[in-house]
């Protein structure tokens, strides 16, 4: 089906309204409709139609990236069974988050809790296996969610392609917890599976974390370095006293490694860009930050390998507005990548 790039609307049901396979595409992009162990509220299980739906009005010609759109996107069918998963799990985990995680000797508890975990171990294997195959492809692969919990397969899948590679994790919630609430796959304890089992991850790098515990603290100044985290307040007071984010920016991609896999939760923007997120936070970047920041790793001669999107919800009432901004930045993370995969060093 031919498209004109001018319209905002192409009138196609394909991402951003475009007609691209998956095979004839250089980025694909795999939905993961699934929030189980989310633990305030539930709803980014909707994320990935949500920015479908929005992508389908955003103008393809970007002033910071370019056409991102002429390398062909595709986003694949949603995973076989997942959302059927998570419509099991999901009122399971309600049970044990009831529970605050303690299921003591409540059998049921126990069922519930077990049943979570390997549900959730099963979206991460079908994930793994999903991202190696279209990376062996030779394509750039995002992962749409859901939780943050579910990227786990996708960088593990990163993680074994490219060793030593570094994550730049975007977010309000430094997710080092160890097994939250007893979820294993928790979206609170991504990161902290992510450092503790996938040797391949040389360097985590956190940027607009504002709401932790003394537990991940701890792990991040015991990481020996491994964990690198700047913390909003921190940013933001150096800022009040006269820092640039340019500059900022600087000390925080000078601490990636050449090979760089972005994780945005959508909280670690503002919460006016996104409220309906499943754990919103007041603080955070602000949409132009973020993609400066983005910006700046392929700026730097970085190269972005992968990426992921999570925890973005439509709001109710058929609110679209977290879907339009989870859509807009998925096009400059597309672009961004896109970039240092091309040209090495941008200036």
């Amino acid at each position: 089906m031919s498209s004109d790039p001018n319209c905002a609307t192409r009138g196609d049901t394909g991402i951003f309204g475009l007609s691209d396979t998956p095979e004839q595409s250089l980025v694909v992009l795999v939905p993961v409709p699934y929030d189980a162990t989310t633990s305030y509220r539930p709803g980014t299980v909707n994320g990935p139609r949500a920015i479908m739906t929005a992508s389908q009005q955003i103008d393809l010609y970007d002033v910071e990236t370019g056409d991102p759109s002429k390398a062909g996107i595709a986003m694949v069918p949603e995973l076989a069974d997942v959302r059927h998963w998570n419509a099991d799990a999901r009122p399971a985990a309600e049970r044990v988050i009831a529970l605050g995680g303690d299921v003591g000797e409540d059998r049921q508890a126990q069922a519930d809790l077990q049943l979570v975990n390997d549900l959730c171990a099963r979206v991460n294997e079908r994930l793994r296996l999903t991202v190696d195959e279209w990376m062996s492809a030779g394509k750039v692969v995002g992962t749409v969610g859901g939780d943050h919990g579910i990227v786990y397969g996708a960088i593990a899948a990163h993680a074994d392609r490219y060793p030593g590679l570094g994550i730049l994790h975007v977010d309000a919630h430094a997710d080092l917890r160890f097994a939250y609430e007893g979820f294993h796959w928790s979206h609170a304890s991504i990161m902290e599976n992510v450092c503790r089992t996938l040797p391949g991850v040389q360097r985590l790098v956190q940027v607009g974390l504002r709401d932790l515990c003394e537990e991940e603290r701890n792990r991040i100044d015991g990481s020996n370095g491994r964990i690198r985290a700047f913390f909003d307040a921190e940013l933001v007071r150096e800022r009040f006293q006269g820092a640039i984010w340019s500059r900022q920016v600087e000390r925080i991609v000078e601490c990636l490694p050449r090979d760089v896999y972005v994780s945005f939760d959508i909280d670690g923007l503002d919460p006016v860009l996104c409220p309906n997120t499943g754990t919103p936070v007041p603080g955070g970047l602000s949409f132009q930050e973020a993609s400066y920041l983005i910006g700046a790793v392929a700026r730097s001669g970085r190269r972005i390998v992968g990426f992921d999107l999570v925890e973005v919800a439509p709001g109710p009432g058929g609110d679209e507005w977290d879907g339009n901004v989870g859509a807009r930045l998925l096009y400059k993370l597309i672009g961004w990548t896109l970039i240092s995969r091309a040209a090495g060093h941008v200036e």
